[in-house]
């Protein structure tokens, strides 16, 4: 998908991640999960003037804040009661703080929350999942249930 707003020519594009899906992973052969695989999303922003060409930026972000940031791109006034927060200052400066988390949802009552550091996972039946990125990226060892066990 891309977007352009004149005069600015203001690009946005994202994939659907649909390449990032689980092949076998915890017993998973689909996208459709709450983990890592399975919510990642790359997301492209070119806003001529404003971002540097070829730099990542390595931090959390909702889909929820593609709007707020298309406003504040385009120049037009921000709007009041949105869920989601203007990427704008990253873009300006890529290793800025970003304390956010992004909570995703997937079926009824089943909630993810990321944060730079930890993922926690609560589903409808009452079992949680809590992963440390740091020391597990791939999302493997199960803090929850290790800290439950002792």
């Amino acid at each position: 998908m891309l977007w352009l707003i004149h005069p600015m020519r203001i690009a946005r594009s994202w994939c659907s991640g649909a390449t990032m899906a689980h092949l076998g992973q915890k017993e998973h052969w689909r996208k459709h999960t709450l983990w890592e695989d399975g919510l990642r999303t790359t997301l492209v922003i070119s806003a001529p003037g404003l971002v540097r060409s070829n730099v990542r930026v390595d931090r959390v972000v909702g889909l929820l804040d593609l709007y707020p940031t298309l406003i504040e791109l385009a120049g037009l006034e921000p709007r009041e009661g949105l869920d989601g927060q203007s990427l704008v200052p990253l873009l300006e400066e890529p290793d800025l703080p970003w304390p956010r988390p992004v909570l995703s949802t997937y079926g009824y009552q089943n909630h993810s929350i990321r944060s730079e550091r930890w993922r926690y996972i609560r589903y409808h039946d009452g079992t949680e999942e809590l992963y440390d990125h740091d020391a597990d990226p791939d999302e493997w060892t199960n803090l929850a249930v290790a800290n439950t066990a002792r």
